[in-house]
Protein backbone atom coordinates (compact mmCIF):
# COMPACT_ATOMS: atom_id res chain seq x y z
CA UNK A 1 0.00 0.00 0.00
CA UNK A 2 1.12 3.60 -0.99
CA UNK A 3 1.96 6.16 2.01
CA UNK A 4 1.21 9.56 0.94
CA UNK A 5 3.74 11.88 2.23
CA UNK A 6 3.00 15.68 2.29
CA UNK A 7 6.38 18.18 2.35
CA UNK A 8 4.89 21.62 3.41
CA UNK A 9 6.85 24.74 4.72
CA UNK A 10 9.04 25.50 1.46
CA UNK A 11 9.70 27.01 -0.99
CA UNK A 12 9.38 24.21 -3.22
CA UNK A 13 11.53 22.56 -5.14
CA UNK A 14 13.51 22.17 -7.00
CA UNK A 15 15.96 23.54 -4.45
CA UNK A 16 16.78 27.59 -4.81
CA UNK A 17 16.63 28.32 -1.47
CA UNK A 18 17.76 27.33 2.02
CA UNK A 19 18.11 24.40 4.21
CA UNK A 20 14.69 22.93 4.10
CA UNK A 21 14.48 22.78 0.30
CA UNK A 22 17.70 21.13 0.34
CA UNK A 23 16.61 18.85 2.94
CA UNK A 24 13.52 18.19 0.95
CA UNK A 25 15.43 17.37 -2.31
CA UNK A 26 17.52 14.90 -0.96
CA UNK A 27 14.49 12.68 0.47
CA UNK A 28 12.54 12.59 -2.65
CA UNK A 29 13.84 11.17 -5.84
CA UNK A 30 15.96 7.74 -6.01
CA UNK A 31 16.25 7.84 -2.32
CA UNK A 32 12.43 7.08 -1.84
CA UNK A 33 11.29 4.08 -0.58
CA UNK A 34 8.93 2.51 -3.40
CA UNK A 35 6.11 2.81 -1.05
CA UNK A 36 5.87 6.26 -0.54
CA UNK A 37 4.95 9.05 -3.11
CA UNK A 38 5.67 12.54 -1.99
CA UNK A 39 3.73 15.73 -2.91
CA UNK A 40 5.54 18.63 -2.51
CA UNK A 41 3.76 22.33 -1.49
CA UNK A 42 5.29 24.79 -3.30
CA UNK A 43 5.15 28.48 -3.49
CA UNK A 44 3.26 29.67 -6.92
CA UNK A 45 4.61 33.15 -6.63
CA UNK A 46 8.33 32.09 -6.62
CA UNK A 47 8.21 29.06 -9.56
CA UNK A 48 6.96 30.67 -13.78
CA UNK A 49 7.96 27.32 -14.99
CA UNK A 50 5.25 24.66 -13.01
CA UNK A 51 6.42 21.44 -13.61
CA UNK A 52 3.76 18.64 -12.53
CA UNK A 53 6.59 16.45 -10.85
CA UNK A 54 10.31 16.88 -9.69
CA UNK A 55 12.21 13.37 -9.51
CA UNK A 56 8.99 11.69 -9.05
CA UNK A 57 7.25 13.64 -6.39
CA UNK A 58 4.06 15.68 -6.95
CA UNK A 59 3.92 19.21 -7.06
CA UNK A 60 1.02 21.75 -5.84
CA UNK A 61 1.46 25.27 -6.24
CA UNK A 62 0.01 27.51 -3.38
CA UNK A 63 -0.49 31.20 -4.89
CA UNK A 64 1.27 32.72 -2.24
CA UNK A 65 4.68 33.06 -0.94
CA UNK A 66 5.96 31.13 1.24
CA UNK A 67 8.15 33.56 3.21
CA UNK A 68 7.42 36.89 4.82
CA UNK A 69 3.58 37.81 5.62
CA UNK A 70 1.74 35.53 3.83
CA UNK A 71 4.04 32.88 5.01
CA UNK A 72 0.99 31.48 7.62
CA UNK A 73 -1.55 31.47 5.30
CA UNK A 74 0.55 29.78 3.20
CA UNK A 75 1.74 27.30 5.31
CA UNK A 76 -1.91 27.13 6.80
CA UNK A 77 -3.73 26.84 2.54
CA UNK A 78 -0.91 23.51 2.38
CA UNK A 79 -2.04 22.31 4.98
CA UNK A 80 -5.86 22.26 4.23
CA UNK A 81 -5.35 20.95 1.22
CA UNK A 82 -2.81 17.81 2.90
CA UNK A 83 -5.05 17.12 4.74
CA UNK A 84 -7.29 15.44 2.23
CA UNK A 85 -4.77 13.41 0.48
CA UNK A 86 -1.92 12.88 2.17
CA UNK A 87 -1.59 10.40 5.24
CA UNK A 88 1.50 11.75 6.74
CA UNK A 89 1.94 15.80 7.31
CA UNK A 90 6.02 16.24 7.12
CA UNK A 91 5.92 19.91 7.96
CA UNK A 92 9.03 21.69 7.41
CA UNK A 93 9.01 25.06 10.10
CA UNK A 94 6.83 26.43 12.34
CA UNK A 95 5.19 28.96 10.48
CA UNK A 96 1.58 27.97 10.22
CA UNK A 97 1.24 25.42 13.12
CA UNK A 98 -0.49 27.87 15.41
CA UNK A 99 -3.03 26.04 13.08
CA UNK A 100 -2.48 22.22 14.42
CA UNK A 101 -5.10 22.23 17.06
CA UNK A 102 -7.61 23.07 14.27
CA UNK A 103 -5.91 20.92 11.70
CA UNK A 104 -6.26 17.96 14.16
CA UNK A 105 -10.14 18.19 14.58
CA UNK A 106 -10.37 16.89 10.87
CA UNK A 107 -7.15 15.26 10.24
CA UNK A 108 -6.35 11.81 11.66
CA UNK A 109 -3.33 10.94 9.94
CA UNK A 110 0.44 11.50 11.41
CA UNK A 111 1.88 14.89 11.34
CA UNK A 112 5.73 15.23 11.72
CA UNK A 113 7.06 19.03 12.55
CA UNK A 114 10.64 19.80 12.41
CA UNK A 115 10.79 22.64 14.05
CA UNK A 116 13.83 23.98 12.59
CA UNK A 117 16.01 26.32 14.46
CA UNK A 118 14.09 28.57 17.79
CA UNK A 119 12.57 30.99 14.92
CA UNK A 120 11.68 33.54 17.47
CA UNK A 121 15.38 34.86 18.41
CA UNK A 122 15.79 35.66 15.07
CA UNK A 123 17.04 39.35 14.84
CA UNK A 124 15.05 40.44 12.13
CA UNK A 125 11.76 39.65 13.38
CA UNK A 126 9.53 42.19 15.37
CA UNK A 127 8.37 41.83 19.06
CA UNK A 128 4.78 40.84 17.56
CA UNK A 129 5.81 38.14 15.38
CA UNK A 130 8.49 36.62 18.03
CA UNK A 131 5.54 35.93 20.52
CA UNK A 132 3.43 34.49 17.55
CA UNK A 133 6.71 32.45 16.17
CA UNK A 134 6.88 31.32 19.85
CA UNK A 135 3.12 29.94 20.23
CA UNK A 136 3.45 28.44 16.74
CA UNK A 137 6.64 26.23 18.02
CA UNK A 138 4.67 25.58 21.60
CA UNK A 139 1.72 24.35 19.27
CA UNK A 140 4.07 22.34 16.94
CA UNK A 141 5.94 20.60 20.00
CA UNK A 142 2.01 19.79 21.75
CA UNK A 143 0.30 18.65 18.66
CA UNK A 144 2.61 16.61 16.75
CA UNK A 145 2.77 13.14 16.98
CA UNK A 146 6.71 13.22 16.23
CA UNK A 147 9.13 16.71 16.67
CA UNK A 148 11.96 16.53 14.71
CA UNK A 149 15.31 18.59 15.99
CA UNK A 150 18.68 18.52 13.42
CA UNK A 151 20.88 19.79 16.69
CA UNK A 152 21.48 17.79 19.74
CA UNK A 153 21.50 21.43 21.36
CA UNK A 154 17.54 22.49 19.62
CA UNK A 155 16.96 18.71 21.38
CA UNK A 156 17.58 19.91 24.94
CA UNK A 157 15.66 23.33 24.44
CA UNK A 158 12.80 21.22 23.66
CA UNK A 159 13.09 18.74 26.46
CA UNK A 160 13.83 21.79 28.69
CA UNK A 161 11.39 24.15 27.42
CA UNK A 162 8.49 22.07 26.57
CA UNK A 163 9.10 18.74 28.59
CA UNK A 164 8.90 16.87 25.19
CA UNK A 165 10.94 14.74 23.23
CA UNK A 166 12.17 14.91 20.14
CA UNK A 167 13.41 12.93 17.61
CA UNK A 168 17.27 13.69 16.54
CA UNK A 169 18.07 13.31 12.91
CA UNK A 170 21.08 15.33 11.76
CA UNK A 171 21.69 16.59 8.23
CA UNK A 172 24.00 14.53 6.25
CA UNK A 173 26.40 16.11 3.61
CA UNK A 174 27.58 13.12 1.27
CA UNK A 175 25.44 14.16 -1.53
CA UNK A 176 27.71 17.45 -2.48
CA UNK A 177 30.49 15.25 -3.04
CA UNK A 178 31.68 15.26 -7.04
CA UNK A 179 34.37 14.90 -8.83
CA UNK A 180 34.60 19.19 -10.41
CA UNK A 181 38.44 18.32 -11.17
CA UNK A 182 37.84 18.27 -14.97
CA UNK A 183 35.94 22.06 -14.15
CA UNK A 184 37.78 23.28 -11.42
CA UNK A 185 41.06 25.29 -13.43
CA UNK A 186 38.14 26.83 -15.75
CA UNK A 187 35.94 28.00 -12.91
CA UNK A 188 38.61 29.47 -10.65
CA UNK A 189 39.96 31.30 -13.61
CA UNK A 190 36.31 32.78 -14.51
CA UNK A 191 35.90 34.66 -11.30
CA UNK A 192 40.24 35.04 -11.32
CA UNK A 193 40.70 33.16 -8.23
CA UNK A 194 43.40 31.43 -6.79
CA UNK A 195 43.55 27.73 -5.07
CA UNK A 196 44.01 28.79 -1.49
CA UNK A 197 44.44 32.38 -1.75
CA UNK A 198 40.50 33.37 -0.83
CA UNK A 199 37.72 32.06 2.03
CA UNK A 200 34.42 31.12 1.05
CA UNK A 201 31.02 31.53 2.17
CA UNK A 202 27.64 30.53 0.80
CA UNK A 203 24.10 32.08 2.76
CA UNK A 204 20.91 34.21 2.86
CA UNK A 205 22.24 37.45 3.37
CA UNK A 206 20.52 38.04 7.18
CA UNK A 207 21.25 39.91 10.28
CA UNK A 208 21.28 36.92 11.86
CA UNK A 209 24.38 35.35 9.93
CA UNK A 210 26.13 37.58 10.82
CA UNK A 211 27.08 39.21 7.04
CA UNK A 212 28.15 42.79 8.33
CA UNK A 213 30.30 41.11 10.93
CA UNK A 214 32.26 39.31 7.94
CA UNK A 215 32.35 41.86 5.63
CA UNK A 216 33.98 44.19 8.12
CA UNK A 217 36.41 42.07 9.57
CA UNK A 218 37.73 41.45 5.96
CA UNK A 219 37.31 44.65 4.69
CA UNK A 220 40.62 45.11 7.65
CA UNK A 221 42.28 42.39 6.27
CA UNK A 222 44.42 41.51 3.52
CA UNK A 223 42.53 38.39 3.36
CA UNK A 224 40.37 37.78 0.32
CA UNK A 225 36.98 36.93 0.33
CA UNK A 226 34.05 35.31 -1.60
CA UNK A 227 30.69 35.43 -0.92
CA UNK A 228 27.54 34.15 -2.30
CA UNK A 229 23.95 35.24 -1.41
CA UNK A 230 20.99 37.27 -2.05
CA UNK A 231 21.95 40.96 -2.11
CA UNK A 232 18.75 42.56 -3.33
CA UNK A 233 16.55 40.99 -0.91
CA UNK A 234 16.11 43.48 1.71
CA UNK A 235 17.41 46.62 2.75
CA UNK A 236 19.79 44.88 5.01
CA UNK A 237 21.84 43.09 1.78
CA UNK A 238 21.56 46.20 -0.31
CA UNK A 239 23.35 48.29 2.07
CA UNK A 240 26.16 45.93 2.49
CA UNK A 241 26.48 45.72 -1.55
CA UNK A 242 26.78 49.37 -1.73
CA UNK A 243 29.11 49.50 1.01
CA UNK A 244 31.83 46.72 0.34
CA UNK A 245 31.03 46.00 -3.09
CA UNK A 246 34.26 48.19 -4.13
CA UNK A 247 36.47 46.18 -1.87
CA UNK A 248 39.44 44.97 -3.59
CA UNK A 249 39.46 42.14 -1.44
CA UNK A 250 35.85 41.21 -1.48
CA UNK A 251 34.23 39.32 -4.13
CA UNK A 252 29.81 39.73 -3.54
CA UNK A 253 28.39 37.03 -6.57
CA UNK A 254 25.08 36.48 -6.59
CA UNK A 255 23.00 33.56 -5.75
CA UNK A 256 24.73 30.20 -7.44
CA UNK A 257 22.57 27.34 -7.48
CA UNK A 258 24.77 24.79 -9.42
CA UNK A 259 26.41 22.24 -7.13
CA UNK A 260 29.49 21.50 -9.05
CA UNK A 261 30.92 25.51 -9.17
CA UNK A 262 29.65 25.49 -5.53
CA UNK A 263 31.93 22.82 -4.73
CA UNK A 264 34.69 23.75 -6.76
CA UNK A 265 34.47 27.43 -4.61
CA UNK A 266 34.20 25.07 -1.39
CA UNK A 267 36.89 22.54 -2.11
CA UNK A 268 39.90 25.14 -2.81
CA UNK A 269 39.25 27.71 -0.55
CA UNK A 270 41.62 28.35 2.17
CA UNK A 271 38.84 28.67 5.25
CA UNK A 272 34.95 28.47 4.45
CA UNK A 273 33.57 31.37 7.28
CA UNK A 274 30.32 30.34 9.20
CA UNK A 275 28.07 33.21 10.79
CA UNK A 276 24.95 31.29 10.86
CA UNK A 277 23.56 32.77 14.44
CA UNK A 278 20.54 30.92 14.93
CA UNK A 279 18.47 27.68 14.29
CA UNK A 280 20.25 24.70 14.73
CA UNK A 281 22.47 22.50 12.07
CA UNK A 282 23.13 24.68 8.98
CA UNK A 283 23.14 22.40 5.84
CA UNK A 284 25.49 24.69 4.17
CA UNK A 285 27.85 24.51 7.46
CA UNK A 286 27.84 20.52 7.21
CA UNK A 287 28.06 20.16 3.20
CA UNK A 288 31.19 22.78 3.90
CA UNK A 289 32.84 19.95 6.36
CA UNK A 290 32.50 17.56 3.85
CA UNK A 291 35.24 19.07 1.60
CA UNK A 292 37.73 19.12 4.74
CA UNK A 293 38.61 22.60 4.46
CA UNK A 294 39.52 24.62 7.77
CA UNK A 295 35.75 26.18 9.02
CA UNK A 296 35.94 29.84 10.79
CA UNK A 297 32.46 29.64 12.07
CA UNK A 298 29.85 32.04 14.76
CA UNK A 299 30.54 30.51 18.09
CA UNK A 300 27.48 29.30 19.13
CA UNK A 301 26.04 26.34 20.87
CA UNK A 302 24.43 24.83 17.61
CA UNK A 303 27.83 25.77 15.27
CA UNK A 304 29.80 24.49 17.93
CA UNK A 305 27.49 21.09 18.12
CA UNK A 306 27.78 20.66 14.58
CA UNK A 307 31.38 21.01 14.48
CA UNK A 308 32.17 19.13 17.77
CA UNK A 309 34.45 22.23 19.03
CA UNK A 310 36.61 21.04 16.02
CA UNK A 311 36.26 24.84 14.10
CA UNK A 312 37.65 28.07 15.09
CA UNK A 313 35.25 30.09 16.60
CA UNK A 314 34.68 33.92 16.17
CA UNK A 315 31.78 36.43 18.21
CA UNK A 316 32.21 40.11 16.66
CA UNK A 317 34.50 41.38 13.87
CA UNK A 318 37.65 42.39 16.32
CA UNK A 319 38.12 38.42 16.86
CA UNK A 320 37.52 37.07 13.45
CA UNK A 321 40.20 39.79 12.33
CA UNK A 322 41.98 38.43 14.77
CA UNK A 323 41.94 35.02 13.69
CA UNK A 324 42.62 35.87 9.97
CA UNK A 325 45.64 37.82 10.54
CA UNK A 326 47.16 35.47 13.23
CA UNK A 327 49.90 33.87 12.37
CA UNK A 328 50.25 31.21 14.58
CA UNK A 329 47.33 29.70 14.63
CA UNK A 330 47.48 25.76 12.64
CA UNK A 331 45.34 23.47 11.54
CA UNK A 332 45.36 19.64 10.61
CA UNK A 333 43.10 18.63 8.79
CA UNK A 334 42.31 14.71 9.76
CA UNK A 335 39.72 12.77 7.28
CA UNK A 336 36.50 15.03 6.90
CA UNK A 337 37.10 16.80 10.21
CA UNK A 338 39.09 20.64 10.97
CA UNK A 339 41.03 20.04 13.96
CA UNK A 340 42.37 23.48 15.59
CA UNK A 341 45.28 21.53 17.53
CA UNK A 342 48.49 23.96 18.18
CA UNK A 343 49.47 27.52 17.77
CA UNK A 344 51.76 27.78 14.40
CA UNK A 345 51.86 29.15 11.04
CA UNK A 346 48.28 28.94 10.03
CA UNK A 347 49.52 30.46 6.33
CA UNK A 348 51.45 27.12 5.94
CA UNK A 349 48.44 24.95 5.04
CA UNK A 350 48.56 23.33 2.00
Amino acid sequence: MIKKVAIIGIVGVPANYGGFETLAENLIGDSCPDDVQYTVYCSGKTYKNRKKEHKGAKLIYIPLKANGMQSTLYDIVSMIHAAFTSDVLLILGVSGCMFLPVLRLFFWGKILVNIDGLEHRRQKWGKFTKWFLKKSEAMAVRFANIVITDNKAIQDYVTEEHGKRSVLIEYGGDHVICDTSKKEERILNQYDLIKRDYSFTVCRIEPENNIHVILEAFSKSNENLVMVGNWMKSSYSIDLLNKYEDSSNIKMLTPIYDLERLNVFRSNCKFYIHGHSAGGTNPSLVEAMFFARPVIAYDVVYNRETTENEAIYFDNADSLLEILTNSKICFKLVGRRCLKLQKEDMFGIQ
